[in-house]
């Protein structure tokens, strides 16, 4: 098997043993201890050893038997890395990492055209996502494994950077909408607003309702609906051609919109991570204003 060793995990694999500890090694090399501890856990992953032996008491890590062949490989490869990089009369600047959760709905191309935007502003920045249901991007946010969540929330459910209005409409074959109880809904997984707004509304209405169908996916509950198998509440954005709008006249009323929402643990961020806050905050305001205009024409 090839195998093609990341500088960056090489660095971040030898500053911890050169210095003794993730804590120290972090500080050499201006990064979180959390990104230095799944730096290291990613460069085991790739070889399928375990290269470091933590004592946690003092914090002090030794290398495996793995780990120590590995070193002997890391200082050649690094010195001729930086030997190349003075030859060729530039010195190659680390490029910064970003750590972006992106809600499970909104990943795909929109996300991908928009950050690529980014990527040509910010060079020197790299871009790690990791897309999920917003339950789960704030647990990994206050983990300290990502630096910035885009999430889906009730408005105004605490502080955020920037947050944007996220209409929501009814969406289903009316002959479903205004059949015999229970009503059949299509869903995202337990814990997604707006799985959770779908059945407190349908229950306001006095109505019963059964789960018909359940996907981790957008577009599974996207092909849900068209295929006729239930009735769901969906983000606008997320509308297709095929999908009829439900309204008061099939029982169901507007149901009042959801925030997307910027957040981020820290208070003062890194300099790469507040050019990215910013990029999203200027871009998805222009989106959002963009979309109105559309709407209202």
């Amino acid at each position: 098997m090839t195998f093609g060793f990341d500088l960056d995990l090489l660095r971040t694999f030898a500053a911890v043993v050169e210095t003794g500890g993730f804590t120290r090694a972090a500080d050499r090399i201006n990064l979180t201890q959390s990104t230095v501890s799944q730096q290291i856990k990613k460069l085991e992953t790739n070889l399928g050893h375990a290269l470091l032996i933590r004592d946690r008491p003092t914090g002090s890590v030794r290398t495996t038997e793995e780990g120590e062949v590995l070193m002997s490989y890391a200082r050649r490869i690094l010195t001729v890395s930086a030997e190349a990089s003075q030859a060729l009369g530039r010195s190659v600047p680390l490029a910064k990492t970003v750590r972006l959760g992106v809600p499970e709905d909104f990943a795909g191309q929109r996300m991908i055209d928009l950050l690529s935007g980014f990527s040509r502003t910010s060079p020197g920045a790299r871009l790690d996502t990791v897309s999920g249901w917003s339950f789960e991007l704030r647990r990994l946010l206050h983990a300290g494994e990502i630096d910035l969540a885009l999430v889906k929330r009730e408005p105004g459910d605490g502080a955020c950077i920037a947050k944007w209005e996220e209409r929501l409409v009814w969406v289903g074959d009316p002959v479903l909408a205004t059949g015999k109880d229970p009503v059949p809904l299509a869903v995202f997984p337990a814990g997604c607003i707006y799985r959770e707004r779908v059945i407190r509304a349908v229950e306001r209405s006095g109505r019963t309702w059964r789960i018909a169908f359940s996907s981790q996916g957008l577009m599974g509950v996207q092909a849900a609906v068209v295929s006729g198998l239930g009735i769901s509440l969906l983000p606008i954005d997320a509308v297709l051609p095929e999908h009829h709008v439900l309204g008061s006249s099939d029982g169901f009323q507007p149901e009042s919109s959801s925030e997307l929402a910027l957040i981020a643990m820290a208070k003062k961020l890194e300099p790469t991570v507040r050019e990215l806050a910013d990029f999203l905050e200027a871009n998805l305001t222009l989106l959002d204003l963009n979309r109105r205009s559309h709407e209202i024409g």
